[in-house]
């Protein structure tokens, strides 16, 4: 089987949904199981209508009718006959919806966040099923629900892989056209669970393993994959192929390739991923696959914008120690606060951070009651990959250094513009 998935831009309204038939009108649809996302921004919409209903009752109403709107008017552009069943179907997802907001009794956030957050993907891959039938390329519509089973961690669920590969090897039908949904899974309990960061993709790449399919293409609004994001460096050129461990790192580094929790399943069977653009889908695009790390083997440039550096030295001149960064990574922790460089000495230790949350001046009272501790606002962070000079160069340029640090064939730049 060939793993296909399509991402929320791939279906953000009717055209998107028409092209997505095209696709596969035009590389084939036999023995392929499609995984496809919420259409456009529905997950955000969602997730304002989560905030209403825990804190702006009045509000609820509005926010569920704008993604019913949106989305029947999708449904409107794509079926010329009104009375296609596609609108009952559509129809009875947000009757759940909205049957599960008057009856739910739990205050957990994080669970209420599953059960209506999943209603984008179920609507999404009603409509494409329907429009799909409608003309003519006829499909089987799986509930992922009832082949993905999880923990009950909500909003980043664990796979429960042998149970998984069990409903997935015997239920899901070869040979066919298959459609289901990305992101979701389910609990002990039949709850709807949601697999966190690039769940989409994972999804593709748990049905891949189970099926031991022949390869995951996912399909994306451009070309492949690239060695610099091309909002930030001019002539980005296409990377042709990339090995698993190239992919795995770059990832680690910020890049946003594919999440190596989606590679790792694919990793251990040798199941080639492909990043194919849904605009032109006979290009060839980029192979994560076994094989040469790197190809063409050219520099690859990742960046982090609004980084924080912070540098700490002990008040009284002794060492930092272990001890010392035990406490400090503790910290960290504590308030979520992602470190992506780390440079110490004998009496200093610096890290450029990713204050997500915005808890850095709570960390910052915490830390000067033991160091001295100064800190750059707004800081970029740039990763090269495979670097030579001119790549080097390139970066530095017009922009002062803060901190740069070198490992094997990466180096780290912090720059100030």
């Amino acid at each position: 089987m060939r793993i296909f998935k399509f991402g929320g831009a791939s279906v953000k309204d009717a055209n998107g949904v028409k092209n997505v038939f095209h696709v596969l009108e035009t590389v084939g649809y036999d023995n392929v199981l499609l995984v496809i996302s919420a259409m456009g921004k529905t997950t955000n919409a969602l997730e304002v209508v989560i905030k209403n209903y825990f804190e702006k009752s009045n509000e609820l109403q509005e926010s569920i009718q704008e993604v019913k709107k949106y989305h029947l008017q999708i449904v409107l552009e794509l079926f010329e006959d009104d009375k296609n069943d596609v609108y009952k179907a559509v129809n009875q997802h947000f009757d759940d919806m909205e049957y599960f907001l008057s009856h739910n009794k739990s205050p957990n956030y994080n669970f209420v966040y599953d059960q209506i957050v999943s209603f984008g993907e179920l609507i999404s891959t009603t409509i494409v099923s329907h429009y799909f039938n409608f003309r003519g390329m006829k499909n089987n519509w799986l509930d992922v629900r009832n082949f993905i089973k999880t923990d009950t961690s909500y909003r980043d669920a664990t796979v429960d892989w042998e149970l998984t590969k069990e409903l997935i090897s015997k239920n899901v039908k070869r040979k066919t056209l298959n459609i289901t949904q990305g992101f979701l899974g389910s609990d002990p309990n039949n709850f709807t669970t949601t697999l966190g960061r690039e769940g989409s993709d994972y999804t593709a790449a748990i049905f891949a393993f189970c099926l031991n399919a022949e390869s995951v293409t996912i399909w994306k609004d451009v070309p492949g994959v690239l060695n610099a994001d091309p909002r930030y460096f001019e002539n980005a050129i296409l990377l042709n192929q990339i090995s698993y461990r190239e992919a795995i790192e770059l990832a680690f580094y910020g890049a946003t390739v594919i999440h190596p929790k989606t590679l790792q399943p694919l990793q251990r069977k040798e199941i080639p991923l492909f990043v194919k653009s849904f605009i032109n889908p006979l290009l060839p695009g980029t192979s994560v696959s076994k094989g040469a790390d790197l190809v063409p083997q050219t520099p690859c440039f990742i960046v982090k914008k609004n980084q924080l550096l912070i540098s700490l030295s002990s008040i009284d001149f002794s060492f930092i120690m272990e001890e010392h960064i035990s406490e400090i990574f503790g910290l960290f922790h504590q308030n979520q606060i992602k470190v992506s460089l780390i440079q110490n000495s004998a009496i200093s230790f610096t890290v450029c951070v990713e204050d997500k949350y915005e808890r850095f001046n709570e960390l910052k009272s915490l830390l000067s009651k033991r160091f001295q501790i100064s800190w750059h606002e707004n800081v970029s962070l740039y990763t090269i990959r495979h670097f030579d000079a001119k790549a080097v160069t390139l970066v530095e340029t017009d922009k002062s250094v803060l901190a740069k640090q070198i490992l094997g064939d990466t180096i780290q730049i912090v720059t100030k513009e």
